[in-house]
């Protein structure tokens, strides 16, 4: 290996999933990828496996980093797997049980074994402390400091970890839960306490104590491991500023990343949809679909107008796929997509009634597929495309899992096809088709939640299985364009590098709009903005800063609110009638219609500071010329179900402008594109791959 080098500026992205870990660096003009395996039980360890093995790779010095960005699914897998830390909630007495209440309606109505989620609290450590105060913030009963008190002998007896405290109205006065955690932090200095004040200063009571739970859940877990790759880190000479990726596709610090973990839920998935809006940018697709398929999930978000979908809040654990209500509720910024059980190690089986279920248990990476002679014996995604001949064992991963086609064949054959009396192609090719449709009714369920037509859109696909399966989704969801970009098997990690640093500030405060007090909206907004500023000044001190502020409006006694830009400067009396324009004008396009003579209402304000996103590169336009291919291989065509001699392309010796028909392998050392007999392929002017639906008649 050459003599390591110390340069000024690489910038390095970590994108810890449930399978692999994946990680990028830039540095001198070039790029680097990589892949290892995930270790769940200490990630950390993975992290400093995999970049120093790119730095190795790229010749540098850990010091000659000048940026790191590390996206994380340890606090979506503690929610998820309830292998959090042991938590308590100190809440209003007489209302413990709000969490179990939740919205109050059945969100599966005629399932009479309907099973709600189970809560991250039971109700044994839901204490109820006497205190109030009313909507404006009065109190109307002190704090009984005793009994907050007497509260911790009952906190060491449960071995009490984490304590969240969620008082009613909270968000308007916070002076009851912060003296609840002055008393707790002197009484057990030990003792993790969230305050629902802090995470989530908002209007609706379940929504905002099932945030602080969740919040103080997993806050132990990943506060601790952040500490201890901080210390990693510095003992590698690492010393560049180190962020987190958030739910809402911007960048925090370590420190934020520890008290509010809540807010790194969703963090890898959002990678992947930053990179997507990069990438529908560049090619002028103003209607992308993001589709990332790893080895544990995939995940699907619309972008329109080369914006991502946007949500103030998600569920998390849902009983039942797809249905709203039967998760528990966090609310944050964040990304709106839709996530399932359906990567490449989900495993497959035929259940009592013949019908072959794929997921949403997962292999992961210990033991991982059967086909990489790590333990698994199941059968997966991973080893139907194995046996199908789509992957090349030896180049799995970069080649650092060498693929065992005999043990793949073996687990499709036992597990699926010999159930079901087929030959183990076709068991292999059911595999396939299952969890592709799983995937395209998920894509279909969020296009009609959303008001969407998921036809008129062009699927970006990333994630090491994304391009093996992108092709046939296209096919399922009458999708005419896939693109697959430069570096798909990193896809998430690529989208840290793009991300801007932000941080958006919350508050509740209800005003009717032909009343509104401007000069206290003004030190409402002005205090949010202050205090997102200071966030993110304090991690990108040079940087020039935006600032975008909303009120979130409805129309007085509906139950949800829609989002409206306010407009630019300060609020004055003359400006409210256009805030009410501005309202019509955003309920109109969502839903069709205004409604005359109604008084509109502000419930909730927000101010987003960011830094400024850089815009992408636009593809060049190019003529097409022939492309040869490196090989062939035999391989069950999926769309033709029959094995055929198909040719077999390097993408790194593809030209752009190339193009070739389907059916074909475009291989390189992370991942596999098929492009099936319905598709052509070519490479554009920024070296993506793009799959075309044939016309018909087109040979």
């Amino acid at each position: 290996m050459p003599a390591a080098k110390t340069v000024g500026g690489a910038r390095l992205a970590v994108d810890i999933g449930g399978t692999f870990t994946d990680v990028v660096l830039e540095a001198r003009g070039r790029r680097w990828t990589g892949k290892v395996l995930t270790t769940p039980r200490a990630p950390e360890e993975a992290v400093v496996t995999a970049v120093t093995e790119i730095l190795a790779s790229a010749g540098l010095q850990p010091s000659a980093l000048g940026l790191f960005i590390l996206g994380t699914t340890l606090a979506t897998n503690a929610l998820i797997e309830r292998k959090g830390a042991k938590t308590a909630l100190l809440t209003t007495e007489g209302f413990r049980d709000l969490v179990e209440i939740g919205w109050e309606h059945r969100f599966a109505q005629y399932d009479i074994f309907l099973d709600k989620p189970a809560q991250l609290v039971p109700r044994h450590l839901r204490l109820p402390v006497p205190e109030r105060t009313d909507a404006k913030g009065r109190v109307l009963l002190p704090l009984d400091e005793r009994a907050v008190r007497a509260l911790v002998p009952v906190l060491r007896h449960e071995g009490v970890q984490s304590v969240a405290v969620a008082f009613l109205q909270s968000f308007v006065n916070p002076a009851h839960e912060q003296r609840v955690r002055d008393i707790l932090k002197r009484e057990m200095p030990e003792l993790w306490v969230t305050l629902s004040s802090d995470v989530c200063p908002e209007i609706r009571e379940y929504e905002r104590i099932s945030t602080t739970c969740a919040n103080a859940y997993v806050q132990p877990v990943m506060a601790g491991y952040l500490n201890r790759l901080a210390l990693r880190l510095k003992s590698m000479d690492i010393l560049c500023p180190v962020f987190l990726m958030t739910s809402g596709g911007a960048l925090c610090t370590l420190e934020m990343g520890a008290a509010e973990p809540v807010r790194l839920v969703e963090s890898g998935p959002a990678g992947g949809a930053i990179l997507a809006r990069t990438v529908a940018e560049s090619i002028g697709a103003p209607r992308a679909l993001s589709f990332d398929m790893g080895g544990t999930t995939a995940k699907i978000c619309f972008i329109d107008d080369y914006t991502p979908e946007v949500s103030r809040s998600f569920e998390f654990g849902r009983m039942y796929r797809f249905m709203k209500g039967s998760g528990l509720p966090i609310r944050i910024p964040v990304i709106e997509m839709v996530e399932i059980g359906a990567g490449g190690g989900s495993i497959a089986r035929v259940d009592d009634l013949e019908r072959i279920q794929v997921g949403p248990d997962s292999a992961g990476s210990e033991p991982g597929p059967a086909c990489y002679a790590r333990g698994g014996e199941h059968a997966t995604v991973t080893d139907a495309d194995c046996a199908m001949g789509l992957l090349d064992p030896a180049r799995f991963a970069g080649g650092r899992v060498v693929l065992e086609t005999a043990r793949a064949e073996a687990a499709v054959k036992r597990d699926v096809a010999k159930p079901l009396a087929l030959d183990t192609a076709l068991g292999a090719l059911a595999i396939g088709e299952i969890v592709t449709e799983n995937m395209a009714n998920a894509a279909r369920v969020h296009a009609m939640e959303l008001g969407k037509t998921v036809e008129d859109y062009t699927v970006i696909a990333f994630g090491g299985a994304a391009p093996l399966h992108a092709a046939r989704l296209a096919d399922k969801l009458g999708v005419s364009r896939v693109v697959v970009p430069v570096g798909a098997s990193v896809g998430s990690a690529l989208g840290f590098l793009t991300a801007p640093v932000a941080f958006q500030a919350v508050r509740s405060w209800y005003q009717r709009i032909h009343t509104l007090d401007t000069a206290a909206a003004n030190r409402l907004i002005d205090a949010m903005t202050k205090q997102a500023t200071a966030v993110v000044k304090e991690a990108a001190p040079a940087a020039v800063l935006t600032a975008h502020r909303v009120a979130y409006m409805r129309y007085a006694g509906q139950g949800h609110e829609i989002a409206v830009t306010l407009p630019a400067g300060r609020l004055v009396a003359k400006d409210l009638p256009r805030l009410e324009r501005l309202f019509d004008g955003a309920y109109r396009a969502l839903y069709g219609r205004t409604v005359p003579n109604m008084q509109v209402e502000i419930m909730s304000w927000s101010v987003t500071v960011s830094t400024k996103v850089k815009r992408a590169a636009k593809a060049a336009a190019l003529p097409k010329k022939p492309a040869k291919p490196g090989g062939r291989r035999r391989v069950f065509e999926p769309t033709l179900a029959k094995w055929r001699d198909i040719p077999v392309y390097e993408r790194a010796s593809l030209a752009r402008g190339a193009r070739f028909p389907g059916p074909a392998l475009i291989v390189e050392d992370q991942t596999t594109v098929v492009v099936t007999a319905d598709f052509d392929a070519s490479i554009d002017g920024l070296g993506y791959i793009v799959l075309d639906r044939r016309r018909a008649g087109r040979k």
